[in-house]
């Protein structure tokens, strides 16, 4: 192994200058007086079906404005996350949810003007003059606009979310800032960013686990007022406005957006529970031996069962995966090849940084970033290997239509955990002693039960939490309480203790573009185990029907995607039955290999 990588990214190749870039200074306003034409030209069109040409220039210059609003979104989070105390920054997260609003009000106009459309008129135009990988997406907006309220409302809406609705998003940031932990360590004390705090509560040694989880939970405790504050104005917003809109049902929307229905939600979450709680409570109890503890702590849930564990470093992390990726799919390897050289990835443990990790894609670049801190866990590796996941995605859809390149969440998380599975899979085959094949599996099971249990017991609480807030607001001793009987539920009493603050650390409750920021996961993880024993059936030639699969995922709904390329109904029991059966399958082996 010869390579080395840089552990920071390289934003500069972007826009030069970091968040005082003149460069994307001039990018931004640009775009902004682009979304400007292109709202005033809608606003003065006046009433009337318009005719097909306009359609078209309409639907050119929304493509172009969108895609420039995601590059220009895309590096203002990567500045964002990669130095909290960046005050500019935040200023350009600002003018960037001003300038959204703005298209926002544009994109309402464009569908409210679909909608009035003649159905005669429309299938004439779709058929002659809009590209068929478009054709699924604007029938979907023209048929949204007639749900929604009249253009004029919801560009208020839009207007007034800036500095309410988004602005309580952001303020989770400005509460993450405000936490300091101090942690002694070789006889130093120094103060912990919580992405640094964060990685200790999966440390190997059980007495840093117990101190630091006693300092999360209280350094969270301190905020909570703070952030059920957040949290129930976030909530407040979204259930009025979907009132207005006539909507009784606040998964409505998150629903809608993963282009997924009721049916088949109920049938996932019916086969977790049916098929895929007892086999990981076996495993949990099991763990919890092997950890000395009748029963594992929330924080004892991702540690590692070894006493003592040897880091990875950054540069071999690397070559594990680009060699999983390569017993798959040349393009795949190819794409994690470019992001380590490249320096897409942002990976330095410093203080500072925003805590979780993720991976934004830059449209008209036609590259991606990734943010983590690395500290050379086998869950950072996961980590890295879930968000070249990605990347590879992004790639797969780069050269599509902008409208079609934005596909839903549940489907982006399928990418994703493919390809922590893909290493996985090649890391348990080569493993040679008991004590490695253990900790890999453990590694797998993990991710079961974040995926079956952890992201369930968000669901649960927040379906809860949105029933209660419609008749008022919250305090945090109310959050705590429902926090802990979700996951109670969840884990079916699999733990001894729980993670009360859970609702006030976890950012997916605080972001503003995707309401329930949970189900999606289990989705995606679930869908992928299904991809993987195909890949695993067809061998080579499954590569490029999966390809094929990552294009379409952003021009249909995933019943429809999940029929066309897999010949499966993910409205019906059978699929998740058999995708739970086998995501929970290592539980028996992990088993028999504690007992051989």
């Amino acid at each position: 192994m010869n390579e080395t990588y840089s552990l920071k990214w390289n934003l500069d190749s972007l826009f030069p200058g970091g968040s005082s870039s003149t460069e994307y200074s001039a990018f931004v306003d640009e775009t902004d007086a682009m979304a400007a034409s292109l709202l005033a030209d809608l606003r003065e069109a006046g009433d009337g079906a318009p005719e097909g040409a306009k359609l078209s220039e309409w639907t050119e210059k929304l493509q172009l404005s969108q895609a420039r609003l995601r590059e220009a979104d895309a590096f203002v989070s990567c500045t964002a996350s990669q130095d909290m105390s960046d005050k500019k920054a935040v200023a350009w997260s600002e003018r960037v949810q001003t300038l959204s609003a703005k298209l926002k009000q544009a994109g309402d106009l464009y569908d409210a003007k679909l909608g009035e459309v003649s159905d005669e008129a429309w299938e004439r135009w779709t058929r002659e003059e809009v590209p068929a990988e478009l054709q699924y997406l604007l029938s979907e907006r023209r048929n949204g606009a007639k749900e929604k309220l009249p253009p004029a409302l919801e560009a208020v809406a839009s207007e007034l979310a800036v500095d309410g609705y988004h602005g309580w998003g952001e303020h989770y940031n400005t509460v993450v800032g405000r936490i300091s932990i101090p942690w002694e360590e070789n006889g130093e004390t120094k103060n912990l960013s919580v992405s640094q705090a964060a990685n200790k509560l999966d440390d190997p040694n059980p007495d840093v686990r117990s101190a630091m989880s006693a300092k999360w939970e209280a350094a969270w405790a301190e905020q909570a007022d703070l952030a059920s504050d957040s949290l129930n104005r976030l909530a407040g917003f979204r259930l009025k406005l979907y009132g207005m809109r006539g909507w009784d049902d606040p998964l409505r929307d998150p629903l809608r957006m993963n282009r997924m229905s009721q049916a088949t939600l109920d049938a996932m979450w019916g086969a977790v529970v049916d098929i895929g709680i007892e086999p990981l409570k076996k495993y949990l109890s099991l763990k919890a031996k092997l950890l000395g503890k009748e029963k594992l702590s929330w924080h004892d849930i991702d540690a590692p069962i070894a006493t003592s564990q040897a880091k990875i470093p950054y540069a071999e992390a690397a070559e594990v995966i680009k060699d999983a990726f390569s017993q798959f799919s040349p393009n795949m390897v190819d794409l994690a090849r470019t992001a380590f050289e490249d320096h897409w990835i942002e990976a330095e443990d410093r203080p500072g940084k925003r805590p979780g990790g993720f991976c934004t894609h830059f449209p008209l670049s036609k590259a991606s970033r990734i943010f983590m801190t690395y500290s050379g866990t086998p869950g950072n590796v996961s980590t890295l290997a879930h968000e070249l996941g990605h990347a590879y995605h992004d790639a797969m859809v780069k050269e599509m239509p902008p409208l079609a390149q934005d596909y839903a969440m549940n489907v982006a998380e399928t990418a994703s955990t493919f390809a922590e599975a893909l290493v996985s899979d090649a890391l348990l085959r080569r493993a040679k002693s008991k004590e490695e094949k253990l900790a890999l599996l453990d590694e797998r099971l993990q991710r079961a039960v974040a995926f079956c249990m952890n992201i369930r017991a968000r669901f649960l609480f927040e379906t809860r939490f949105y029933a209660a807030r419609t008749s008022g607001m919250l305090d945090a001793e109310r959050l705590n309480e429902l926090m802990v009987v979700a996951q109670k539920e969840a884990y079916d009493g699999a733990l001894g203790e729980w993670h009360p603050h859970f609702w006030a650390a976890k950012l997916h409750f605080y972001l503003t573009e995707v309401p329930f920021y949970n189900f999606p996961y289990t989705f995606g993880y679930l869908f992928s185990t299904g991809l993987v024993a195909v890949a695993e059936r067809e061998g080579a030639s499954f590569s490029e029907r999966y390809d094929n699969l990552l294009r379409d995922t952003g021009t249909m709904t995933v019943e429809e995607l999940a029929k066309r390329h897999l010949g499966v109904a993910l409205d019906e029991p059978a699929f998740w039955r058999d995708a739970v059966a086998r995501a929970v399958a290592d539980a028996e082996t992990f088993a028999q290999l504690i007992e051989s």
